[in-house]
């Protein structure tokens, strides 16, 4: 059978699929998700790395399945211990939106993942790209699994030069796979397609003498690969200056703060926390003030620590660092609490508070 894509020449399907097939079954990396074709597995790993590299996700991935090792268990588990599972991998909603969804099919699908493109693709944070993965890679069903990888990878092999920035090019894309996606092994073709783009078929110099499918390469034969895919650059982060600050109160305990339940970084815990609109550097009663007027807290501001730079995709944190005490008249609630060092552990940070945690207990170490 062959496949001919606008402006490329001819791609024979059948050689396409066993060479890029009996690659991938030689070459595989051995990774804790393929141990098995559970499609709950499956479903939690596509969801950890989205955004995220492989050799980071493996011990996030390993831990999770320990925690919650089926839907029952993810489904019944305390938020809080489900951040905390997630906590370091960033982009929390991606954790939130996956036990929503489990409840989803605990409740309408007795617990057993749906299995048609039309069911898995209403389940909440579950996108075109990880119900094509799930459907492929648990279920054998040949549907398109397309992102970045996959995008890169069809571009260069089918000379394709439409910009993978936009939105609108991912149809091209599934397209395309629904064409060359093997039917007698959808799953081993997917999880194929991702790996040639992690390991050989990579953003910059690309690994072609290695390439399994160098043969069908329009790009490689053109001499273009350098210059495919074709991506516009994101618009330029927005920078936010904060201050935040470690404050204990007399018996040594650390005030931390829940952040709201919508929005970046929702329902995790930081130290308190504030935004300067202008350059505050060492005007330090002008920040205390922000936080009595922001938090209603009165601290009392030691010294500055040191400062933390957190980029988002969106935007960068530039966090000053305080130390400082609480007034004995404290009172907790839902969204404040004072806790010891041992407590600390229970609570889920984002990344940025984890650093401020480990600057402040340098800080009293020295």
């Amino acid at each position: 059978m062959i496949i001919e894509h606008e402006n490329s020449e001819k791609i024979n399907i059948n050689a396409f699929q066993n060479d890029l097939i009996t690659w991938f079954k030689r070459e595989q990396r051995d990774l804790p998700w393929r141990k098995d074709q559970d499609p709950y597995k499956v479903w939690v790993s596509e969801i950890m790395l989205q955004q995220t590299r492989v050799d980071t996700v493996i011990p996030y991935f390993n831990r999770f399945i320990e925690w919650f090792p089926t839907i029952d268990a993810l489904a019944d588990a305390d938020e809080d211990k489900v951040l905390k599972a997630w906590e370091g991998l960033g982009y929390y909603s991606r954790v939130r939106n996956l036990q929503s969804a489990v409840k989803e099919v605990r409740e309408k699908y007795n617990g057993e993942v749906p299995s048609t493109p039309e069911e898995i693709a209403e389940l909440k944070g579950v996108g075109p790209y990880t119900a094509g993965a799930i459907l492929s890679i648990a279920y054998g069903i040949p549907e398109p699994a397309v992102d970045g990888n996959v995008m890169r990878v069809l571009s260069r092999i089918l000379s394709i030069w439409d910009d993978i920035a936009k939105p609108s090019s991912r149809k091209v894309f599934e397209k395309a796979v629904r064409a060359l996606i093997s039917h007698d092994d959808p799953s081993a073709f997917n999880q194929a397609l991702m790996e040639l783009g992690a390991l050989i078929c990579t953003p910059t110099s690309p690994s072609c003498l290695l390439c399994p499918v160098r043969e069908h390469c329009q790009a490689f034969s053109e001499g273009v690969h350098e210059e495919l895919p074709v991506k516009t650059k994101k618009t330029k982060t927005r920078n936010v200056q904060l201050a935040a600050a470690v404050l204990s109160n007399a018996e040594g305990k650390i005030l931390i703060h829940k952040r709201p339940s919508s929005g970046l970084l929702a329902n995790l815990w930081e130290f308190p926390s504030v935004e300067l609109h202008h350059s505050l550097q060492n005007e330090r009663e002008q920040i205390v003030n922000l936080f009595n007027q922001e938090l209603q807290l009165e601290p009392s501001l030691e010294k500055i620590i040191g400062q933390i730079d957190h980029v988002f995709s969106h935007l960068v944190w530039n966090i000053m660092v305080y130390t400082g005490t609480l007034s004995e008249d404290f009172q907790e609630s839902e969204e404040w609490r004072l806790v010891s060092f041992e407590q600390m552990e229970e609570y889920a940070f984002p990344v940025s508070y984890q650093k401020i945690y480990q600057m402040y207990l340098n800080s009293i170490e020295e």
